[in-house]
């Protein structure tokens, strides 16, 4: 049997939820990687054995954590970290590297964060079942990308109900109703010069409520949201399009290409043009 099993999700066309890479390993004695930093979450479900996480928090300050079969560890995007594999007993894990514009919310209903990297399951069959819908995906990397992301919710969801951490929501579905609202409106226009005092009064809500709403149950203010749903867009259309940089800029809502290309490089670490160079696919006939 192979040691070493590693996927690359091909896919870019998810926005609230998308793969980037997946796969599962027997690390060899005191196998480590790090220190390093990840633009995206990265989970890790322990199999068997043991091994350790250096884990910087919120504070900055680096903590180590101890882990074991049927635990695993959460890596947040621009969190410095370093993890190896115990000397005597070196552990096996599966992973999942994942993010999109629904990422950090479902993460944090789960209870796990830069305060919190540590998963705990309420049972070891619940552990299991994680781990066998990462699994599932690790080992099915021919199947459909949709078959794929659909697998990477129940993942999600799987996560969320087995968590010994994981938040319980209060008043739930009035919340869920509001934000709901302010999502759909947002994807649909996006194009718009919409502010967030617009997105509010369509929900009926006070600005400084409805952002401090937004923030708890997203993970992120609505202006940041709405900033990421219009250069994911972008980022999709100057992939599978032959369109002009400045065009594209202005169907997602920026009408100043230069304001585009900052943000763009801000969130995609590349100039627009540059990055389009590297991910643009190329029709064949």
């Amino acid at each position: 049997m192979d040691d070493l099993s590693f996927s690359v999700f091909p896919n870019e066309n998810f926005l609230d939820l998308r793969l980037y890479q997946y796969g599962w390993e027997q690390c060899a004695p005191l196998h480590s990687y790090g220190p390093s930093v990840r633009n995206h979450y990265l989970f890790h479900y322990v199999i068997s054995g043991r091994g350790w996480l250096d884990s910087n928090g919120q504070s900055g300050v680096s903590r180590r954590y101890s882990l074991r079969e049927g635990q695993g560890f959460l890596i947040c995007p621009g969190q410095v970290n370093t993890y190896c594999a115990d000397k005597s007993d070196p552990w096996k894990y599966v992973w999942l590297e994942f993010d999109g514009l629904r990422a950090k919310e479902y993460v944090e209903r789960a209870g796990l964060g830069l305060s919190q990297p540590i998963y705990h399951p309420l049972t070891s069959a619940q552990g299991e079942g994680v781990r066998d819908a990462m699994l599932y995906i690790a080992d099915h990397s021919q199947a459909s990308a949709l078959h794929l992301i659909g697998h990477l919710c129940l993942f999600l969801d799987g996560l969320i109900q087995s968590s010994s951490t994981r938040r319980e929501l209060r008043g739930g579905q009035l919340k869920d109703f509001y934000i709901q609202e302010a999502v759909t409106y947002m994807e649909h226009n996006y194009q718009r010069e919409v502010t967030v005092e617009d997105v509010a009064d369509v929900c009926k809500l006070n600005r400084s409520y409805f952002s401090k709403l937004f923030k708890e149950e997203m993970g992120c203010a609505p202006q940041e949201f709405l900033i990421r749903l219009r250069l994911s867009k972008a980022a999709e259309l100057m992939k599978t399009t032959g369109s002009p940089i400045g065009s594209i800029a202005a169907m997602c809502g920026y009408p100043n290409q230069l304001h585009f290309s900052r943000a763009f490089k801000k969130r995609y670490g590349a100039p627009p043009r540059e990055w389009r160079a590297q991910n643009q696919i190329k029709k064949t006939r």
